[in-house]
């Protein structure tokens, strides 16, 4: 189970990196994220029972590091992505900002739920496992989201 785990976080480190930085918009403390939630994978992954949920599993830690962080600032910062120094990771964020923004707009709960299915192009019960909502919640918060983000985008036009 150890190798496993090992291989897998070395194996999508840039995704779990661009998952972090979809919440943190800092280079830096999207690094110091994913560093933090894979020591906490690491020491906890006698906790994990079925290899199977590997991936949901360490999502969850993931996006509750992001949260802390979150809480901890009580602000994000947003940093245009020309600000942003060239690194060994290409800029995750989507090319056009504005949906990106948009989406960074909706609420938290909501916003998670759409970056895990369409950045992270996770299922909605592997959703389900990472923001501990059931399946129908899940849903009505996917559906929701991508109206407002329809509606938004329409009203531009």
């Amino acid at each position: 189970m150890e190798q496993q785990l090992t291989d897998y976080l070395v194996k999508d480190q840039a995704r779990f990196y661009r998952l972090a930085y979809s919440y943190l918009k800092s280079r830096e403390e999207a690094l110091d994220a994913v560093q933090t939630a894979v020591c906490r994978a690491l020491e906890k992954q006698r906790e994990l029972k079925d290899p199977e949920a590997l991936r949901a599993w360490f999502y969850h830690i993931l996006v509750h590091v992001c949260m802390d962080a979150l809480r901890k600032r009580k602000r994000v910062t947003l940093i245009p992505p020309e600000a942003l120094d060239a690194g060994s990771y290409e800029d995750p964020l989507p090319s056009d900002g504005t949906l990106a923004q948009r989406v960074d707009a909706l609420p938290p709960e909501v916003g998670t739920i759409i970056k895990l299915r369409f950045y992270e192009d996770m299922t909605l019960k592997e959703i389900s496992q990472v923001t501990n909502c059931n399946l129908s919640t899940v849903k009505t918060r996917l559906y929701a989201g991508l109206k407002k983000l329809r509606v938004s985008l329409e009203s531009e036009v």
